[in-house]
């Protein structure tokens, strides 16, 4: 069996949670506040597409596509 691949907002969830530097430094650089990233990390609150991209910016994050079992393409 496969292992399932996790959603994006669940792999974001990980790089803050894991990220070297503390929420309170997400927030001051995003201009996100601790409680909606706090919010978004237990899974209560989503966040917007221009959140989405502060954070990824903060932390240096890309979307790499992994097309490898991707059903779209036939394969």
């Amino acid at each position: 069996m496969a292992a399932k691949r996790q959603r994006l907002s669940g792999q974001l969830r990980d790089a803050i949670v894991n990220a070297e530097i503390t929420r309170y430094r997400i927030s001051q650089e995003t201009g996100i506040s601790e409680a909606g990233l706090s919010r978004f990390v237990n899974g209560t609150a989503g966040l917007s597409l221009e959140s989405i991209d502060k954070i990824g910016q903060c932390l240096n994050l890309e979307i790499v596509a992994n097309n490898q079992n991707d059903k779209r393409k036939g394969t």
